[in-house]
């Protein structure tokens, strides 16, 4: 049937990539046309204007969006991201692989997204709090514990969650923690969230590895782009496992070493200079040629679309594991399956940080907290699982990549789910 013709959702490549993988399982698994018509178009999405006073006193404008994708399993759940590139129709195709997540993964969660168009960078610490206050309090109709509970994203951290909760909570009049994820310990949050994320990805690796009869040792090596939240981690990880890491990158560039970083003095380097340039033993690279470069392991875990039909022929990694959230297209993506690159897709490989954002939602709402030893060994056991599942899934569909299966797992139970439920009235 192609991508609906639907305005605002079409104009997306991240929104077309996903009605395009949906349309793949649904074909696959000869889903009922009815159920996969329902899971291209999100179930609510609002948009609001986000006024804010600067610094210098001069007011400025902003656009904010909260979007519902599907919430047959349960409240909504997905990240807010600060980006000056934020589109309602980007947002929606987060929400939706956001709730082909959650189903896969087995969390009694629907999926959402939000974000705002704005460059976090330029703004004072100030301005980033009214920024958030004002737009949790535009979207609070919405949200809430046991409606839709936000997490932190591209551009956002604990700290935009506590102030998404307080802002919320002084709405109520009494605190509400469970409101969002992904907030400080101090305040509500679960140990081993930060983390979350990348040791999801390289749990992932490791499973693919045994699926592959690959080694992970000195011999692998391994590149990651975007040195962030997720990428920072899963390099750290991969490092620990024994395994090479040659290459990491942010937005300013990225730093090789032929023989491996010193992830550690990496990390170090980072958390002062707040860039990598000019890291010692090593030599500058672009985030493109990072991406070409020979290797075991690529990890794209900056934003999405970074792998697409113009540079998919220079990318040389024998497995790809998808760190961020659709950064390889849907054309670029078929051509590297084509030559035989393992993929492990977005809405496996990152699911740590869902995860544990679930894990830490429970916590909350029994008001009892686990050791980060217990969340972890829950995490491995939740992503185990799941790759298992969708391995065997690929195994019996006979299916090429692992995209495929991954979809047909979590809108499998979905499709039960909203069978189950029927349509209202």
């Amino acid at each position: 049937m192609g991508v609906p013709n639907s305005g605002i959702w079409s104009s997306s490549e991240l929104y077309k990539n996903s009605v395009l993988q949906l349309e793949e399982a649904a074909h696959v698994m000869k889903l009922d046309p009815n159920i996969s018509e329902r899971l291209k178009k999100p179930k609510r999405a609002l948009c609001v204007s986000v006024p804010i006073r600067l610094d210098d006193g001069a007011i400025a404008v902003f656009e904010g969006f909260r979007v519902q994708h599907n919430m047959t399993l349960g409240p909504g759940k997905g990240g807010v991201r600060y980006h000056q590139d934020v589109t309602l129709s980007e947002v929606a195709g987060l929400a939706m692989l956001m709730t082909f997540k959650c189903s896969l993964v087995g969390l009694p969660l629907g999926g959402a997204k939000g974000g705002i168009a704005v460059d976090p960078n330029l703004l004072s610490r100030q301005e980033k709090q009214a920024l958030t206050r004002r737009y949790t309090s535009e979207i609070n109709m919405i949200i809430g514990p046991d409606k839709d509970i936000p997490a932190p994203d591209v551009g956002t951290d604990g700290q935009t969650m506590a102030w998404m909760m307080d802002t919320y909570s002084q709405e109520k009049g009494y605190a509400i923690p469970g409101v969002v994820t992904g907030k400080p310990v101090e305040i509500g949050g679960s140990l081993g969230r930060a983390e979350s994320t990348g040791r999801g990805v390289v749990y992932t690796i490791v499973q693919a590895a045994q699926r592959l009869n690959m080694r992970l040792d000195n011999s692998i090596s391994v590149s990651v782009h975007g040195f962030g939240k997720v990428g920072a981690i899963a390099a750290e990880e991969m490092a620990l496992l024994g395994c090479k890491v040659v290459a990491v990158s942010d937005v300013s560039g990225g730093i090789y070493n032929k023989n491996g970083l010193d992830i550690g003095a990496v990390n170090e380097y980072f958390a002062k200079n707040r860039t990598l340039k000019g890291f010692q033993n090593s030599d500058a690279i672009t985030n493109d040629e990072l991406l070409a470069l020979k290797v075991d392991i690529l990890i794209p875990a900056a934003i999405d679309g970074v792998i697409h039909h113009k540079n998919v022929s220079q990318v040389n990694a024998k497995m790809i594991a998808e760190g961020a959230n659709g950064p390889i297209t849907a054309e670029a993506h078929k051509i590297l399956v084509e030559r035989g690159v393992f993929i492990i897709p977005d809405v496996l490989c990152n699911a740590g940080g869902v995860i544990v954002s679930y894990f830490e939602w429970v916590q909350g709402l029994q008001n009892f907290f686990w050791s980060e030893r217990e969340v972890n060994e829950k995490l491995k056991d939740t992503m185990v699982n799941a790759f298992q599942r969708v391995s065997a899934c690929m195994d019996r569909y006979k299916t090429r990549d692992m995209k495929t299966a991954a979809l047909i797992t979590g809108v499998d139970r979905l499709n039960r789910a909203m069978l189950l439920r029927g349509l209202f009235p």
